[in-house]
């Protein structure tokens, strides 16, 4: 907080985040939550907080922004081989591990935390494909990049199509009169694309690499889909600008064409008879790892919000000291407490379990994600009218958290994707 002009206040050190109630973690997952807490507060949140306050998002990527310098620190310290695993070279974070990452990220600035993770998306699905020859050409050359040059995005929503491609098992989801709108065609040894994605890719303006949802077989629906990897340098593919957007300004979004976009056929890594299962996991890992951000983005907010109450005097003493805010105040610490222990589950349980259990890591973003706006809105009126200042880190969050709720999927969609999860007959 020291030098960001955001508020006269300081939060203690000491009273750094939370007690870990885990008392297994090992010493390495010690030193890995405090070293990625520091890179959150010392460069993370900084940066995040100057480029929230560009008025124009072109400006957020412009040659001069503090974007490139926070993303050249990251691939300097290894953060962009978060998702591939040790053997490929990247630092293999699954499960706790990754939960403790995630959520010292997403507490030091959401839009980063997800900007950072879909960076290196494309290159941890082509590393869990486990093909030596791709993971050679493509992975390793993504590991050894330590100023940010190569930067991935994940493709997925489309103009017509946006929570509904994350709907595997709805009976929309086998409609043949339902399918997606970017289409992928065999073409010798080669696949052309075309088709628009929407708006919301994140670091779609950025990204020299995408991973794309796309339709290979449209008599299937959306099941007869894949999934590929596309260097954005290929000719056919342009953009559009970036979205200006509420919250989470610092994750740069932006619509992309292909027209008659041409890749080896190798570079498509599920067909049909794979994509609902590959989606499946993908869903599996994304929500959870929402779950785990948003979990930092109301710890965030619940500490600006306690430093505050002991500091600003109301009736004689601080306020703090009043009862109705100490009910708040231990009401947001409750719920926060909750969202940690289902996250955490989610994403351990699911890193270990075939396949995987979707309706837990959609309970964990879609839990997560409004406690995260609930703790903001509750910080914010303890704040008062400070908290509507543009000075104020809590208004910020408060924008940050209600991109959360749909951000990756609509809740209310997923909603009724988990409930068709546990609506499933167990197997006996």
């Amino acid at each position: 907080m020291s030098g960001s002009g955001l508020s006269s206040y300081h939060i203690r050190e000491e009273a750094h985040t939370y007690r870990e109630l885990d008392l297994t973690l090992t010493p390495e997952q010690q030193q890995l939550r405090d070293g990625v807490h520091a890179f959150a507060k010392d460069v993370l949140r900084p940066a995040s907080i100057a480029l929230d306050r560009l008025a124009d998002p072109a400006q957020v990527i412009a040659p001069q922004s503090a974007l490139w310098e926070t993303f050249r620190t990251a691939y300097h310290l290894g953060f962009h081989t978060a998702l591939i695993p040790v053997e490929c070279g990247g630092m293999g974070l699954t499960g706790l591990s990754l939960h403790l990452a995630l959520e010292e990220l997403g507490w030091g600035s959401a839009d980063f935390a997800s900007s950072l993770a879909v960076a290196g998306f494309p290159f941890a699905s082509i590393a869990a494909t486990g093909d030596k020859a791709l993971i050679d050409e493509l992975v390793k050359p993504f590991i050894a990049d330590k100023s940010g040059r190569m930067i991935g995005c994940w493709a997925i929503t489309e103009p017509d199509h946006g929570s509904d491609h994350f709907s595997p098992g709805a009976p929309h989801f086998h409609d043949p009169v339902i399918s997606g709108q970017v289409v992928a065609r065999p073409s010798g040894d080669d696949f052309m694309i075309s088709g628009q994605k929407s708006k919301w890719i994140s670091n779609g303006t950025i990204a020299t690499h995408a991973i794309v949802y796309l339709s290979l077989d449209s008599s299937r629906g959306m099941a007869g889909g894949g999934i590929a990897f596309v260097p954005l340098e290929a000719r056919g593919v342009s953009r559009e600008a970036a979205l200006d957007k509420h919250g989470l300004r610092a994750l740069n979004q932006g619509a992309m064409t292909f027209d008659n976009v041409r890749i080896p056929k190798r570079y498509v890594i599920a067909g049909p008879e794979y994509y609902e299962g590959a989606l499946r996991q993908t869903l599996s890992l994304t929500n959870a790892a929402m779950g785990a951000v948003f979990t930092g983005v109301a710890r965030a907010a619940y500490e600006e919000a306690l430093a505050y109450t002991e500091v600003r005097v109301q009736g004689g003493k601080p306020l703090c000291e009043h009862q109705l805010v100490q009910k708040h105040l231990f009401e947001m610490f409750t719920k926060i407490t909750n969202s940690r222990l289902l996250s955490r589950a989610a994403l351990v349980h699911n890193a270990t379990t075939q396949p995987p259990a979707l309706e837990y890591a959609i309970a964990a973003k879609v839990y997560c994600t409004q406690t995260a706006l609930e703790v903001a809105d509750t910080a914010l009126q303890l704040f008062g009218g400070r908290g509507l200042s543009k000075d104020s880190l809590i208004e910020k969050l408060f924008r940050d958290a209600r991109a959360g709720l749909i951000e990756d999927g609509s809740n209310d969609v997923l909603s009724l994707v988990g409930a068709r999860e546990i609506l499933k007959p167990t197997a006996s």
